[in-house]
Formats: C-alpha cells, sequence, structure tokens
C-alpha cells in the first residue's frame, strides 16, 4: 500500500483569529487550516491552569504543517491574560517609568528582568509572542492607556522598552510596540468610539513616533498601529491609511518588520465598512496581518469573502517572529537561577 504523501505545509496568512475556550473545537480546527489563517491570539477565557494552556498551544501548533504563530496581550499590570498557577504577577509599566525618576539605571534593570520574566513563562507554556511593549506616551488623558504607559517623555519610553525587549529577547521572544504613531494623548477608547486626534504630523513625529524611529526594526520586529484618526494627515486610522504605514512608517521611518492591525471588530475600525472592507482597508494600506477577535462569526465571513494573495515580503516578516529556539518547560524554568533571580528583583515593583 502506498504511503499517504504529508499536507503540504501552509505559509503563514493574513489573518489573526482566535479560539473560544479551553480546547479546540472541531470548528476551530478547521478554520485554523484555512489558508488565509496565520495566527491565533489567547485571551484570559483560554486559561484554565497552565496544563491546559500548554496542551492547548500544543494543539494550535499542531493544527498545521507550519506552526502558526500564538500570540497574547500580556503586558503587566491590568493588561495580563494569564494570572494565576504560578504566572508572575508583572507591573504597570508605569510603575518602572516612576522608578525612572529615582534611579534609571535599576528601572532599566528591572525593565529588562520583567521582559524575561515574562516571555519566560508564556514561552514555558508555548505561547510564542506577546503583543508588548506599549510605545505610547502618558500624557494623564487616556484611559484605555493609563499606566500601561512607560512614561510622559519619549525618550524614557524608548530606553525603558528596549530595556524590556531585550529581556523578551533573552527568553527567546519577539516584541511588538504598540500603537503606532500614539494613542497617549486622546481621551476617547479605540475600543468603543472612534478616537480623534487634531495635532500636525510633526509633532507626532516629534514625540510621539519618536520611539519607534529610535528603536527601528532591528529592536522592535512588529508593530500595531492605532485606531485613531489624525485628521492633518490622513481621514482614516493609521492602520487603514497608506500615508502613515507605507510613506512614513516604511519609507520615512525605514522601518521593515512586520505591521500588525489592532483588532477589526473594534468601534475604532467601524469607520472602513463591514468586516471585509476592515481588512481590504488595513492591508491595502500595507498591513502584514490583520486581527478579528471576539467574533468567530466575523471571522468565517472573512475568510469565505476575502481574496488576498500574502506579499512573499509579508510571509517572510512574519516567519522572523516565530521563536528560533526551543523554550524550557515550565519545571526546568523553575529550576533556573537567571529565571528566579529576574522573577525576584521584578516583583519588588509590583504595587502592593
Amino acid at each position: 500500500m502506498a504511503k499517504k504523501k504529508s499536507s503540504k505545509a501552509l505559509p503563514p496568512g493574513p489573518v489573526m483569529v482566535d479560539v473560544a475556550g479551553y480546547s479546540l473545537t472541531k470548528e476551530e480546527k478547521q478554520r485554523l487550516r484555512h489558508p488565509l489563517v496565520g495566527g491565533v491570539i489567547l485571551f484570559a477565557r483560554n486559561f484554565e491552569n497552565r496544563r491546559q494552556l500548554t496542551k492547548l498551544t500544543r494543539q494550535i501548533h499542531k493544527a498545521r504543517k507550519e506552526p502558526l504563530l500564538i500570540l497574547v496581550d500580556h503586558e503587566g499590570g491590568r493588561v495580563q491574560r494569564f494570572r494565576e498557577d504560578g504566572f508572575t504577577p508583572l507591573p504597570p509599566m508605569r510603575e518602572l517609568g516612576a522608578l525612572w525618576e529615582r534611579d534609571p539605571l535599576m528601572a532599566m534593570r528591572l525593565a529588562t528582568e520583567a521582559g524575561y520574566v515574562l516571555a519566560a513563562e508564556l514561552r514555558a507554556c508555548g505561547v510564542d509572542m506577546s503583543f508588548t511593549p506599549v510605545l505610547d506616551l502618558d500624557y494623564g488623558v487616556s484611559k484605555v492607556i493609563g499606566n500601561r504607559a512607560f512614561h510622559r517623555d519619549p525618550r524614557v519610553v524608548a530606553m525603558l522598552s528596549r530595556a524590556l525587549i531585550q529581556g523578551l529577547q533573552l527568553a527567546g521572544m519577539s516584541a511588538c510596540g504598540k500603537h503606532f504613531p500614539g494613542h497617549g494623548f486622546v481621551e476617547a477608547d479605540s475600543h468603543h468610539e472612534i478616537p480623534v486626534d487634531e495635532r500636525p504630523l510633526e509633532r507626532i513625529l516629534e514625540e510621539d513616533a519618536a520611539p519607534y524611529a529610535w528603536l527601528g526594526d532591528a529592536v522592535l520586529p512588529s508593530v500595531m498601529p492605532a485606531h485613531v484618526i489624525y485628521p492633518k494627515v490622513d481621514s482614516q486610522p493609521a492602520g487603514f491609511s497608506r500615508r502613515w504605514v507605507q510613506d512614513i512608517l516604511r519609507k520615512r521611518l525605514a522601518y521593515d518588520g512586520v505591521v500588525f492591525s489592532d483588532d477589526l471588530t473594534m468601534e475604532g475600525a467601524a469607520v472602513a465598512g463591514d468586516i471585509l472592507a476592515r481588512a481590504q482597508a488595513a492591508l491595502g494600506a500595507g498591513c502584514d496581518m490583520v486581527l478579528v477577535c471576539n467574533r468567530p462569526d466575523l471571522a468565517d465571513d472573512l475568510l469565505a469573502r476575502l481574496e488576498f494573495e500574502h506579499p512573499p515580503e509579508s510571509v517572510a516578516r512574519i516567519r522572523r517572529l516565530m521563536p528560533r529556539y526551543a523554550a524550557p518547560d515550565w519545571d526546568a524554568l523553575q529550576a533556573e537561577t537567571r529565571y528566579q533571580n529576574a522573577r525576584r528583583l521584578q516583583s519588588q515593583i509590583v504595587p502592593g
């Protein structure tokens, strides 16, 4: 009897989807095999305990011959999806910015340790990457950003984020800076509203976007644009704007990393139309991958209707985000002195 040929490996597609619970359903396995799917984002609803999470990530990685990229929003503070069964409570980034005012060197050291603990714990459970760090400036007006931001000064943001990224890299994890060119100046929450930032381009580039220019793709291999409209630059939100993604980010800032859209189901994306129009707008602007979260019906609708040939350069960029080496499992990680020291140091700045 002839051997059954193995299925052909599919390159990562341009759509990131999510899953509903603790394990994959038959429908979700089928969705993950769709050629347009390139990644999976996890949420707190996907976590019961470490053992279950590890089993789920193995299921996702095995869904395709070329494993899908698994991501999560795991920044620290109030945006930390996994908090129990051994996961370390991570500080909000504003705490590191406050420490910078007293002791810059210690702040940078602890930022590195926080990044290392964050990445090492996630990778021990099979998560490839976190959408972190937040590079938005802390103007004190944005409730959705709030203490997720490091500091008001873009130079401090760049230094602390570089240190945190170094910690991620030590554990084999890539970083994603968000929300380009900056979400901190506007009060409206793009999850529920369409924020508008009336400032001119040069002011935004001199302040909010400066960390992206200083870090570059060598340090920051991916970014996520904001669902914010900057009318003095373009009438479309940054993630739907060729002016922002192609002319400014790619050309003016010479950025060659991955560009993820923010979640296309957010209210800030509604200006583009239905889910197909939103994805077409983001991909047409130059995003390499678009996110569809919390709405499997919309994900299926998009996958059924989207006609898109993923550019080879986008596929190559996404592949560069995958970890380059295997991570130790949880028990092996706990035995590492490097990890225990990092965990003890960074825990000093978690507010009581």
